[in-house]
């Protein structure tokens, strides 16, 4: 489990799948920084745009896979789990609500 916590917001919780996939989407692909680490106040604009990105992304993805098959005459593939959207909005707005109070984002600490 991750548990991201900050003097601005209240702490989020993320199984560990979930937070690992923020945390690679966010650049923190080794195992250390994926522990513990620090998201600081002057990242947070470029993390907010890395996110959305890959929201856009998989949302595009997920489109071109059911057009596909609509295309082919096959049903619309079901997709397993929640959409990378749903878990990474309360996590956004965490990072507003710190980056309005210029306060950084910890884990694993």
């Amino acid at each position: 489990m991750y548990k991201f916590k900050s003097r601005a917001a209240a702490d989020l919780i993320m199984l560990e799948p979930n937070g690992r996939q923020i945390l690679q989407i966010l650049g923190r692909s080794d195992e250390a920084a994926q522990r513990q680490g620090i998201l600081l106040p002057e990242q947070m604009p470029a993390a907010i745009v890395a996110l959305e990105a890959a929201i856009r992304a998989e949302a595009e993805q997920r489109e071109q896979l059911i057009a596909q098959a609509q295309a082919e005459g096959r049903p619309a593939p079901r997709f397993e789990g929640i959409a990378l959207r749903q878990r990474a909005l309360p996590f956004i707005e965490m990072i507003k609500r710190c980056q309005q109070a210029d306060r950084e984002i910890v884990w694993g600490v």
